[in-house]
């Protein structure tokens, strides 16, 4: 029999009194004691413990697990870290000599089977929290959760040398990823690229996370990011030549030199966005790594994002709901530290992961946290003490990391990349760092930050830092670890040397339609074919029962078709009959918004619900002559981030019908950043052509302005060659 904390201690001086006399403890426990010894043995004879040590051993080793993060080492730089008082032995009244004095079951965990008593535990339980790497998790209210993350974190499962890391490939890394911002700064002086130096461990950890997910089998892996390291990400994770990016530095200009018909725009380098397919022999299958472009709303790109993953793991090709297949795609999402409490659409997208229709089988969040916004510091930046802290809300686990220390940095990657795997929910990773410059390359943050950016320029590099921390370890020499640098530097000059511009920048491919090409498509459909599909919709399951006040209105529909006279067909039912064309033709179909399934003013009903038994029935998922799967969802209360979702899913199968509608007019508003940014320059900037549907009202039926219209002049103000095609039907048969 085990007995663990207090009542181990319990126990224990219930042992002591019956040593001393056996008929003052129940028969029970006597009997227990007759054939057993002390539950807390410390082979030393006639040992006894008091209930309040062991009490604040329990307690102190409870506070270590919880607030041992706000000890840790997280900065570069040095900062103070926080502390807790809790995290004092003194505050729970025991002391080094009375923690040595009880055995290390008292603390528990996978520490109390690798030291000898609860001193040594306490010890090795702040090697693990309070190190350069935080671990916080206690908010999960899912107790498997919490117990497999503290046995995952304190048996050092990922650590060297459990988990090996190779040295000297993470030193080759770290080096290609500094030399390049190096030549970059030095080659084109004042030029803007958003240095990752003080954040160089990101490539590293996106390594860990992607060859952890390609080993697992996953197909499609999707990562949006803001400026800050992307030039470092798509030239080493997603491939991008060095040639082309230094092309695109030369002559920014050759970028948008296209025809003048595209109204094309061009974009900046750190906007762009790049596709990579991966090959290793590790993975079971082929990986494909995207990284889509994104404006300066920085992280108006994380529920495009989702959505993406989203349409890459879902299947539609068989009639009925669409079937989605957790590990087969992974979102990463990168933010900036000022960026990720301050942006509302963050919060909006977090909301999404675990909703029907969005959730995407868990993210991987990296936040970059250089400690500044620009020139703001944390203290007017976010109200939380972490940047991560948005995140708890969500019960989401985060690990902060001292990002120059690689090992803790993979670590805990791989940690991310365990849960993911296992619970399918969302990780964050707090990537703690600096910005070795200012916000961009020509502009001085001593004006601002005097004080952080003197420790800046006096602080060596990761890269340093790891090799000289591998020459002490006699891992590489010195000369062996410059040469490294030299290998990279020379690359970098000879593409630099032999570049041929026109060349060397890609250009996208976009495919324009013929002038007119809409009005010659012929939609029509003939009535016999509308009458079959008419009548397959309007039937039920066995058994089934819809409320009374619909079934009237079903009963009308049967007799709809019967005389066509443009008036007998509403709208509600030409919009079903359209889709259930569409779905015939083999084209899946993905709707949503606010309350779409019945429609805002009970118009839609695309969801029957029995009303005894509230089972549900969707006709558009179980018509005869239906080829490929439909779904409706009701989007949670949000425009920007859902709007997001929905053309992130488009870009990613733009051959899919998507349709997200505005229930009132000044819903659109909400979502404004994603029209401007994305739906309606997407062309002109990166060369994609989004498809996707809106449903916007539009009309005065004496509720207002933003009840009534979506300004369809704001829309045709937007209208630029072909990028949008504005359609405003009058009757039921040009829906």
């Amino acid at each position: 029999m085990e007995f663990h904390a207090f009542n181990a201690a319990y126990v224990q001086q219930l042992y002591d009194r019956y040593r001393e006399d056996s008929e003052s403890v129940e028969p029970a426990f006597r009997s227990f004691f007759d054939t057993n010894s002390a539950p807390l043995d410390t082979d030393r004879p006639g040992a006894s413990f008091r209930l309040g040590d062991v009490i604040g051993a329990v307690q102190l080793a409870h506070a270590v697990r919880q607030y041992g993060h706000l000890a840790a080492s997280l900065d570069p730089l040095g900062s103070t870290p926080l502390g807790d008082p809790a995290l004092d032995p003194a505050t729970h009244s025991v002391d080094a000599a009375r923690l040595r004095r009880l055995p290390s079951d008292v603390v528990g965990g996978p520490v109390a089977e690798r030291t000898s008593n609860a001193w040594k535990a306490i010890r090795e339980l702040r090697s693990v929290y309070s190190n350069t790497r935080g671990y916080d998790y206690q908010h999960l209210r899912a107790s498997e959760e919490r117990e497999w993350l503290r046995n995952m974190a304190e048996s050092c499962r990922f650590c060297p040398p459990n988990d090996p890391i190779d040295e000297v490939v993470l030193l080759r890394r770290l080096t290609e990823v500094e030399v390049f911002e190096q030549f970059l700064h030095r080659t084109f002086p004042g030029r803007f690229r958003f240095s990752i130096e003080g954040l160089d461990m990101l490539i590293p950890v996106l390594d860990e996370v992607i060859g952890e997910a390609a080993e697992d089998g996953l197909r499609n892996i999707v990562i949006g990011m803001a400026h800050r390291g992307r030039l470092n990400v798509l030239a080493h994770v997603l491939g991008k030549p060095y040639a082309q990016i230094l092309a695109e530095f030369k002559d920014p200009l050759l970028t948008r030199k296209f025809p003048d018909e595209l109204g094309w725009t061009g974009d900046v380098t750190y906007h762009m966005g790049a596709r990579r397919a991966l090959k290793d022999e590790r993975a079971p299958v082929d990986v494909t790594v995207t990284l889509p472009p994104n404006p300066s709303h920085v992280e108006a790109i994380d529920p495009v994002v989702e959505g993406m993953a989203r349409a890459a793991g879902t299947q539609v090709d068989q009639p009925g709901a669409p079937r989605f297949e957790h590990g087969k795609t992974l979102p990463i999402l990168i933010h900036g530290d000022a960026a990720f409490p301050g942006q509302g659409v963050v919060a909006e997208t977090l909301n999404l992961s675990r909703l029907p229709g969005y959730e995407t089988g868990g993210t991987i969040h990296i936040i970059t946290n250089n400690q500044l916004g620009y020139t703001t510091t944390p203290e007017d930046a976010y109200s939380t003490h972490y940047a991560s802290d948005l995140a708890k809300g969500f019960e989401i686990p985060v690990a902060h990391a001292n990002a120059d220390d690689p090992e803790a940095c993979i670590e805990v990657a791989r940690l991310a990349y365990a849960y993911l795997s296992r619970y399918h929910k969302d990780f964050v990773i707090d990537l703690v760092g600096y910005r070795r410059f200012g916000h961009n390359e020509s502009d001085e943050p001593g004006f601002t930050q005097p004080m952080m950016y003197a420790k800046i320029g006096e602080h060596p590099t990761v890269r340093a830092l790891w090799a000289d921390a591998l020459r002490k370890r006699r891992v590489v020499k010195e000369e062996e670890a410059r040469g490294f640098i030299r290998e990279r530097m020379d690359e970098l000059q000879k593409a630099l040397e032999t570049l041929e511009p026109q060349k060397d920048v890609s250009r996208p491919t976009v495919r324009t339609p013929p002038a007119g090409a809409a009005r010659r498509v012929e939609t029509a459909v003939p009535v016999e074919t509308l009458r079959e599909l008419n009548a397959a919709l309007l039937e039920l399951p066995r058994s089934f029962r819809p409320h009374p006040k619909l079934e009237r209105v079903r009963k009308k529909r049967q007799t709809v078709l019967e005389k066509i006279d443009g008036k007998s067909i509403d709208w509600p039912t030409a919009e079903e009959l359209a889709f259930a064309t569409i779905l015939a033709d083999g084209i899946a179909i993905r709707m949503s918004g606010e309350d779409v399934e019945r429609g805002t003013f009970s118009q839609r009903h695309a969801v029957f619900h029995d009303v005894e038994t509230g089972e549900e029935h969707v006709p558009l998922q179980s018509f005869s002559r239906e080829s490929a799967a439909f779904e409706i969802h009701n989007s949670p209360l949000s425009e920007n981030a859902a709007l997001g979702f929905e053309l992130g899913y488009n870009i990613q199968e733009p051959g899919r019908l998507v349709v997200w509608e505005a229930q009132y007019g000044d819903f659109i508003n909400g979502a404004q950043t994603v029209v401007d940014e994305f739906l309606v320059s997407a062309r002109a900037k990166w060369g994609q052509t989004p498809s996707m549907v809106l449903l916007l009202p539009h009309g005065h039926e004496g509720h207002g302005p933003d009840h009534s219209s979506a300004r369809l002049e704001r829309f045709l103000q937007l209208a630029a060659e072909t990028n949008l095609r504005i359609v405003n039907c009058t009757t039921a048969a040009q829906y």
